[in-house]
C-alpha cells in the first residue's frame, strides 16, 4: 500500500453520514417533503409497519453504504407475507461490509419522473456546489463521468447564497423549467433548491443528496431517498444531532467498545494497531505504518490524556480487535509529560494481559525521563524505539511475524 492510503481511508471514514431515516428527518425539519415512513428492527416490527404505511409498502435496508438495490436490499411488497419474507432476507444481508440491523419501512409511490439534486463542498473550487439533473435514480457518479452534460452545475457564493434567480436559472440549465403544461413544477423546484442549500448550509452539513427527488403522479416533489453528511466538529451546535450521534446501533464492536469509553476511534482492516494522541499524529503514524510495509487496523486519538485510565482503555479495545498481531504507541508530550505518559502504559500493562506486543515511541517534553521509566521494562512485548518510523518498522515486522531489526 502506498504512503496516504491509510490517511485516505481514515479521512473518508470520519464524517458523520446519516441513514436514510435519518437524513430525511434532516430534510423535514427544514421544512422539505419527504415520503413517511417507519423504522423496524425486526420482521414482525417490519409486517406492523408495512401494514400501518399500506400495501403495496417499500422495505429499506438502512445501511451506511451504496448500492442497496443491487444488493437485494430494496423490495416492493404486497402483503403481510411478503413483507415477512422480504423483512427476513433483508435483515440477514451484509451491504458494503455492513450488516444490515434496521429496515425503512415506507408507502409505495406513484412516480411520474425521478431527478437528482446535491449540495456539496467542491474541494476543487473551495465553495459550495449544487447539481441538477433530470436523470435521476441512477448511478451518479457514472452519469457525471460519461455524460456531464446530463447534470447542470452551479457555484455557490457562501456569503451570498442561493437567491430565487439563481435557482432559477440552474432549473433552467436542466432542462427542468418547461412550464408549457400549465404546472408550476419549475418554480417549485427553484423555491426546493433555495430550501435544500438553505438545510445543507444551516445545519453544517458537507452533503445533501436527494436522489431520486421525484414528481409524484400527483405533481408533487418529493424527497424518496436522502444522503447527509454531516460536519462532526460542528456538533456542539446541534443539540438535535443527539439521537443519531447517540445511535451506534450500526457501529462494528470496535467502535461501540471505543466509543462508551469516549474515545476517538475509527477501524480499518490491517493488522498493526495505532494509539496517538492528536489526530495530526495519528493520521501520519498511519501513513508511516503504510510506507513500511504495513496496514494499519485503526485510528485512535487519546486526546491530550495518556493517563494509566485512559492508555488502559485505549489498549483494551485496539487489543480487543482480533486482526491486530501488534500495537504501536506513538505520543508526543506536550502538556502530558512524558513520565506520565509512560506511568499511564505501566498502569495499563499492569491491569491487562494483552494478546499483541507493544511498540513505543516516545517524544517531547521529558521524553528522556518517560523512556528511561519504561527501559526497566522492556521486554519481547513491550519494546521501545526511539523514532516514529522506527517504531513503524518494528510494529510492521512483528504484527507480520517477523523479529524487528
Amino acid at each position: 500500500m502506498s504512503r496516504g492510503l491509510e490517511r485516505e481511508r481514515f479521512e473518508e471514514a470520519t464524517p458523520m453520514d446519516l441513514l436514510e431515516h435519518q437524513g430525511k428527518e434532516f430534510l423535514a425539519a427544514a421544512g422539505i417533503a419527504v415520503s413517511p415512513g417507519t423504522v423496524a428492527r425486526s420482521v414482525d416490527e417490519a409486517v406492523v409497519a408495512a401494514a400501518s404505511v399500506g400495501w403495496p409498502a417499500v422495505l429499506k435496508a438502512q445501511v451506511r453504504a451504496g448500492g442497496r438495490g443491487k444488493a437485494g436490499g430494496i423490495a416492493v411488497v404486497g402483503d403481510a407475507t411478503e413483507a415477512a419474507a422480504h423483512a427476513e432476507r433483508i435483515l440477514a444481508l451484509t451491504i458494503g461490509g455492513l450488516p444490515v440491523r434496521r429496515l425503512w419501512v415506507e408507502p409505495a409511490c406513484a412516480i411520474a419522473a425521478e431527478w437528482y439534486l446535491s449540495v456539496t463542498f467542491d474541494r476543487a473550487t473551495r465553495g459550495h456546489l449544487v447539481m441538477l439533473s433530470a436523470r435521476g435514480g441512477m448511478d451518479i457518479e457514472a452519469l457525471a463521468r460519461d455524460e456531464p452534460e446530463a447534470l447542470a452545475r452551479m457555484a455557490v457564493d457562501p456569503a451570498r447564497g442561493v437567491t430565487a434567480a439563481d435557482a432559477a436559472l440552474l432549473v433552467e440549465r436542466a432542462g427542468l423549467g418547461d412550464s408549457s403544461d400549465g404546472s408550476n413544477l419549475g418554480a417549485d423546484l427553484a423555491e426546493l433548491i433555495g430550501r435544500v442549500f438553505a438545510a445543507y448550509q444551516e445545519g453544517d452539513a458537507e452533503l445533501v443528496e436527494i436522489n431520486p427527488l421525484v414528481v409524484t403522479t400527483a405533481g408533487k416533489l418529493l424527497a424518496l431517498d436522502a444522503k447527509v453528511t454531516l460536519d462532526d466538529n460542528a456538533a456542539f451546535r446541534h443539540p438535535e444531532w443527539a439521537p443519531w450521534t447517540e445511535d451506534d446501533e450500526t457501529l462494528d464492536e470496535r467502535d461501540r467498545d471505543a466509543r462508551s469509553h469516549g474515545l476517538n476511534y475509527v477501524g480499518l482492516d490491517g493488522s498493526v494497531g495505532v494509539i496517538g494522541n492528536g489526530a495530526g499524529l495519528v493520521m501520519s503514524t498511519l501513513d508511516v505504518v503504510a510506507a513500511a510495509g504495513g496496514r494499519a487496523a485503526n485510528f485512535l486519538d487519546i486526546g491530550g490524556g495518556a493517563s494509566a485510565v485512559v492508555m488502559t482503555a485505549a489498549l483494551k479495545v485496539v487489543d480487543g480487535d482480533d486482526s491486530v498481531r501488534a500495537i504501536l504507541v506513538n505520543i508526543f508530550g506536550g502538556i502530558t509529560r512524558g513520565e506520565e505518559v509512560a506511568g499511564g502504559i505501566l498502569g495499563a500493562l499492569s491491569e491487562l494481559e494483552l494478546r499483541s506486543p507493544i511498540v513505543v515511541r516516545l517524544d517531547g517534553t521529558n521524553a528522556t525521563e518517560g523512556r528511561a521509566l519504561l527501559a526497566g521494562h522492556l521486554s519481547d512485548r513491550l519494546v521501545s524505539r526511539p523514532t516514529m518510523t522506527e517504531a513503524a518498522e518494528c510494529a510492521v515486522a512483528l504484527a507480520a511475524g517477523r523479529q524487528p531489526q
